[in-house]
């Protein structure tokens, strides 16, 4: 089961930085059991929030051009509260450095101004048909996903210069 714990991206900086947010809803499935007389959001879910938006900043700031960016590393986290059902979690993540095929972020999450967690994420980007030319297909079939799934996330009235596909691709 694929979470996405990004509901929206507020804005977005391609290289530099992205503002997203995530509410939380006690219709959440795993609050069922974490816990159940105090719902709150597992700590590493509030880590792959972070993630999820990072990939984000990485894929638009390059123009999709990977079709996978997923986390490699998690440095320097800290937690300092809970989010609770009806709060709204602000991520932000600014790009420190680029190494090759690795990006690392400076994140951070919020509620109402207050840090719930801060990390230093190492982000690794690569296409499929790098090891097997065969997969360039499924690359693309990714990327057409990928986009698709931005213009929810940010739609194009939102910042009409981000790099969205061309009618037809």
């Amino acid at each position: 089961m694929h979470f996405s714990l990004i509901d929206k991206i507020e804005s977005i900086e391609p290289g530099k930085r992205i503002v997203a947010s995530k509410s939380l809803s006690l219709a959440e499935e795993y609050l069922q059991d974490h816990f159940p007389n105090f719902p709150v959001m597992p700590g590493v879910l509030m880590l792959e929030s972070l993630t999820q938006a990072s990939a984000w900043l990485v894929r638009v700031s390059e123009d999709f051009a990977h079709s996978v960016v997923v986390l490699k590393e998690a440095l320097s986290v800290k937690y300092a509260r809970f989010v609770q059902p009806g709060q709204t979690l602000k991520i932000t993540a600014e790009l420190i450095k680029e190494e090759g095929n690795l990006v690392t972020l400076k994140t951070e999450g919020t509620v109402d101004g207050q840090t719930n967690l801060k990390a230093k994420l190492v982000l690794i980007r690569y296409n499929l048909s790098e090891s097997d030319p065969l997969q360039k297909r499924t690359d693309n079939k990714l990327v057409a996903k990928l986009r698709d799934k931005l213009q929810t996330l940010y739609p194009v009235n939102s910042c009409p210069t981000l790099p969205y596909p061309a009618e037809g691709k």
